[in-house]
């Protein structure tokens, strides 16, 4: 009887062993006694299961010793390096953490199990976070080469946004991309517009984010399917903004007797007869100004997606130009530009004074000249190109008719149907 007892005693506590949280972390830190050739040190990595710790080595990352913030484990500041750096760090300790939720499914939870998996199977993707994992990692290494931070800010965003889905809907952290299909993909458009609250067209272009990781999947042959098989997205119309020419007028003649603001309504004019993008105007330098059969035109790319755009220029960005022209601005640059978050809030000052009602934003200049140009009949396959578009698609939600436009092809009309009102004895009012 008191065996019995002692096996059930031991099976009990054996059971309340198993039961017990696991706590895993990774930490990363720097070799601070060795600096490479570009004078940078190596970022390691070690993990910890419990009380136990095991070094996994270096991440194959190397910062600059002053710029790491040893509490936070990341890089200081918010440069491109440093929001680079930093979201590869988040997706090796993102990945971590799936080996070991992963492992911790089995009865053999080891430090030197997740290590091996860590290190011996990388490329080894079998789940949907894995892949998201794999992906993300990926562009993080092509940021600042090929690919903007903003980027694979998209893509991290849309990780965060799965991985609460699944815990949220299912209670669970990950799935096999076997089990990725209709119902799941179906269950997380629901869940961008109702939990997360994103209106039709956010949540239907996070969905074309996330067929890009189950794109990557396909390629790599590791997910059979495709689980966005017969799956259509739409989306909805969008009425983008613009100034009237009063209202252009009303900015572009107003004393403001400040400097910040005289520098802001100037740039902003500019982009409004140039469709240029901030970043875009941020960037023009004295050599973009090209002068073509005694014509001057900016010749430029664009940097959100590298196609060239080029823009005959009017007089009024001419003397824009001219007014700005002798000085040295920022590395040698067109205008001293503030950033664009300040330029944004000087121009709802700016919209104040003149007591404009839009919400005035210094992308509204970009809609502006669009919308001006196709309603004053310059063609839509030339606004594409000045705009630097990739698909006329873009340019055509900016061929709005105006009443204006309205207005003024009517009386053309009625100018050349005269005959008519004579004909019939009709005097025009």
């Amino acid at each position: 009887m008191a065996g019995v007892r002692t096996r059930l005693l031991f099976r009990l506590q054996l059971k309340a062993v198993k039961c017990m949280k696991a706590i895993f972390r990774a930490v990363f830190y720097l070799r601070s006694n060795y600096v490479n050739k570009e004078g940078k040190t190596p970022v390691m990595l070690r993990i910890y299961l419990n009380n136990e710790r095991l070094s996994i080595g270096s991440t194959g990352i190397a910062v600059q010793q002053s710029q790491w913030d040893r509490e936070k484990e990341r890089l200081k500041g918010r440069t491109t390096e440093a929001l680079s750096t930093n979201l590869e760090l988040d997706n090796i300790q993102s990945g971590l953490q799936t080996i070991f939720k992963k492992v911790e499914m089995t009865d053999e939870v080891s430090l030197e199990r997740i290590k091996s998996e860590y290190l011996g199977k990388k490329e080894d993707v079998d789940t949907l976070m894995s892949l998201f994992n794999k992906h993300n990692s990926d562009v993080a290494r092509q940021v600042g080469v090929s690919v903007e931070a903003a980027t694979l800010q998209k893509y991290n965003v849309c990780k965060k946004h799965f991985s609460n889905f699944l815990r949220d809907k299912y209670g669970r952290s990950d799935i096999r991309l076997s089990e990725l299909g209709y119902i799941v993909i179906h269950d997380f458009d629901i869940y961008l517009r109702t939990v997360v609250g994103q209106n039709p067209n956010t949540a239907t272009r996070m969905m074309k984010t996330f067929k890009t990781i189950t794109i990557l999947g396909r390629k790599l042959g590791v997910l059979h399917h495709d689980p966005f098989l017969n799956i259509r997205f739409h989306m909805e119309p969008v009425n983008r903004g613009f100034l009237t020419d009063e209202e252009i007028l009303k900015i572009a003649n107003k004393d403001f007797g400040i400097g910040r603001l005289e520098l802001v309504r100037d740039v902003f004019v500019f982009s409004c007869f140039t469709g240029l993008a901030y970043i875009d105007v941020y960037n023009l330098a004295p050599e973009n100004i090209v002068t073509l059969n005694g014509k001057q035109w900016i010749m430029t790319k664009r940097q959100k997606t590298s196609v060239e755009t080029n823009v005959l220029l009017l007089d009024i960005p001419k003397s824009i130009i001219a007014k700005y022209s002798g000085k040295t601005y920022r590395d040698g640059k067109l205008f001293p530009m503030l950033t664009n978050q300040k330029l944004n809030s000087y121009l709802k000052e700016i919209a104040d004074i003149c007591g404009i009602k839009k919400n005035l934003t210094f992308h509204l200049a970009r809609h502006t000249f669009a919308t001006m140009s196709l309603s004053k009949g310059v063609p839509i396959e030339s606004v594409s190109k000045m705009l630097g578009h990739t698909n006329i698609k873009t340019t055509q939600i900016y061929a709005r008719i105006t009443n204006k436009k309205i207005e003024h092809d009517m009386d053309e009309l009625a100018d050349k149907l005269g005959t008519f009102n004579t004909a019939l004895g009709i005097s025009s009012k």
